[in-house]
């Protein structure tokens, strides 16, 4: 299936047309193992749907709808304006784009989100979006494990968010990640409304 198709729905939430075809591109910069593996190899971090084969697509869209549908809300949403929503919502669908890292390593990354943020940045002359834009995605992706910084060595590895645009998709992140939280998807890992 075509990745555009795969993020049909996902894609109809970036209102702009320049920050939509943008997210077209950076989606095609996702690494084919993305759309195949769990989000967690384990299954102690993430809920039921986001395991097996296709699990972290499937978390990635849960964290992207919960992302989409609390900006739709104008107590929570009201702050932000219509680019940086479309900007934040780009940043959720790239933020754990290349997990296992590029070439795909076994497990999970540590530095995944720095990972994601560098690409990004190294593919910028093949986007329309100003280094402002960039920077502003790549910005909400590397800070988005929020308080798990830390290696397992306890060296701090990533930075911990701080602005609203920070937390927001931490926020969203977090919320994709709990396991009482349940989402439905049918067999082409389309989210059930």
């Amino acid at each position: 299936m075509e990745r555009e198709t795969i993020w049909k729905k996902e894609l109809t939430y970036i209102k702009n047309k320049k920050y939509r075809e943008n997210a077209v591109k950076l989606i095609e910069l996702l690494p084919d193992y993305f759309f195949e593996v769990p989000a967690s190899s384990t299954g102690k971090y993430h809920p039921s749907y986001s395991l097996g084969e296709g699990g972290l697509l499937r978390h990635t869209k849960a964290v992207v709808r919960i992302g989409y549908e609390l900006l739709q809300n104008n107590t929570i949403g009201g702050i932000f304006t219509p680019e940086e929503k479309d900007l934040m919502i780009i940043a959720m669908i790239m933020h754990d784009g290349v997990k296992s890292g590029i070439p795909k390593e076994k497990y999970t990354r540590f530095d995944h989100p720095l990972l994601a943020s560098k690409l990004i940045k190294e593919h910028q002359e093949e986007l329309t979006l100003t280094k402002g834009e960039v920077e502003f995605i790549c910005h909400a992706i590397e800070s988005h494990m929020g308080e798990w910084n830390k290696d397992y060595n306890g060296n701090e590895v990533l930075p911990l968010p701080k602005d609203r645009y920070q937390k927001f998709v931490h926020m969203c992140d977090f919320l994709g990640s709990r396991k009482f939280l349940h989402v439905d998807f049918d067999e082409e890992n389309t989210l059930i409304d």
